[in-house]
């Protein structure tokens, strides 16, 4: 390419980004009560169901990597993450945690192991391709008893979904395997080895307590408070192009597809926003396995929402999104062909009639309950300590100026 065709290409780009800019812009005034509604319910689904739900998963994680005891676990899993995903041992605990707590925490933990330099590049975007899942909660509680009405079905759409991850890692292991330089520790870590490299790891790292505390709550409400954003861009997203009537564009090709009518709207939302597509999806009244193939796909594709924060955060570093991308289309396919073999053989779902779900109905998991209740206070508290714990670290830094230089 000359530079002058790059030149018009970035010229092309410009216009097009400032376009797309100013109809939303156009669109939020034009229907400022739908944006502001949108915007609540994303905002309620963040405070209520997504910050309390991975708060805690994302303390913990740093206080196993500070402790050293991710490097302990991994010098014991490289005997079968190595053979599987061509990936050092230390992602065992990023795909366990990752299938755990949901997404976006492989991405998050994957970068904070290349940032430590424990993986390489390759090894990288081969780990954030597998390890980033919707979670057990998620899955059971929202999707299989909040939508469908049967939490019986959340075993082959679990089955489906980790299924498909598991196979997107295997299929990974071959990914760029050419431009990497052979391995030569690959020999399996005893116990007391393991305890050794956690013990030199956690000396290393080298914080106090209350720095890994603080660092560890400041850390994690960054990452969450940027989720949340996300969430409540993409659902005021959703409803302007509702509102105006561009989300039916997507109709015409959708219907290239051979996909029912009455999927294309709740399918095109679900693309954009998984939760707002998949409640859609079981609203309609098209039979129960095509319901689960298309929630299987956007399971596996994660929305576009889920996307834009694994972006996000793999941006800090060199790990490339592309291969991400490509994983998820792999995912969405592999999860949608296992919901239709899994249907067949687990026999109880071949005569279920189809559950409708009615937004009115009083149906919750004590889980969900939980959350709905104690969540918002819990989001509220953890932002006040984090904003706490920085204003004490910059005061710190303001009292002691000498001894922060570098």
């Amino acid at each position: 390419m000359t530079p002058k065709e790059a030149f018009s290409i970035s010229k092309l780009k410009t216009i097009g980004l400032t376009l797309l800019t100013s109809a939303l812009a156009i669109s939020l005034i034009i229907f400022p009560r739908d944006a502001l509604s949108a915007s609540l319910r994303g905002l309620d689904l963040w405070w209520e169901i997504v910050f309390p739900s991975l708060l805690p998963f994302f303390i913990t994680a740093e206080f196993l990597i500070g402790f050293g005891v991710v490097h302990g676990l991994g010098a014991l899993s490289e005997r079968f993450m190595r053979p599987l995903f061509n990936v050092p041992g230390c992602g065992g605990f990023v795909w366990v945690m990752g299938m755990a707590s949901g997404y976006p925490s492989g991405a998050k933990w994957t970068a904070d192991l290349r940032s430590k330099g424990q993986v390489t590049r390759i090894e990288a975007e081969r780990l954030v391709a597998f390890t980033n899942a919707s979670s057990p909660l998620f899955i059971f509680g929202a999707i299989a008893v909040g939508f469908f009405h049967d939490a019986n079905l959340g075993i082959i759409i679990a089955l489906a979904h980790y299924g498909g991850n598991f196979l997107v890692g295997i299929g990974m292991r071959f990914y760029k395997r050419d431009e990497e330089r052979s391995r030569t520790d690959m020999r399996s870590s005893t116990w007391k080895d393991a305890f050794w490299k956690m013990h030199h790891s956690r000396l290393e790292d080298g914080r106090t307590m209350g720095k890994l505390m603080g660092d560890a709550v400041t850390r994690s409400v960054d990452t969450l408070l940027m989720v949340g954003g996300f969430i409540m861009l993409f659902s005021v997203l959703t409803e302007l192009l509702k509102q105006t009537g561009a989300i039916h564009i997507f109709s015409h090709l959708l219907a290239l597809t051979g996909l029912p009518e009455n999927f294309h709207v709740p399918f095109t939302a679900g693309m954009l926003e998984l939760t707002t597509g998949i409640g859609a999806i079981t609203e309609t009244h098209e039979p129960l396995l095509a319901q689960l193939m298309i929630v299987s796909f956007i399971l596996g594709f994660h929305g576009f929402s889920i996307q834009a924060q694994i972006a996000s955060i793999l941006a800090e570093t060199d790990i490339r999104f592309t291969p991400y991308a490509l994983a998820r289309i792999a995912h969405g396919a592999i999860a949608t062909l296992l919901i239709f073999v899994l249907y067949f053989v687990y026999l109880p779902f071949q005569s279920q009639s189809m559950p409708i779900w009615n937004p009115d109905e009083n149906f919750t998991t004590p889980i969900i309950q939980f959350f709905h209740h104690y969540g918002p206070p819990i989001t509220l508290l953890m932002i006040m300590l984090m904003i706490i714990v920085k204003w004490n670290s910059h005061q710190q830094k303001k009292d002691n100026p000498g001894k922060h230089r570098v």
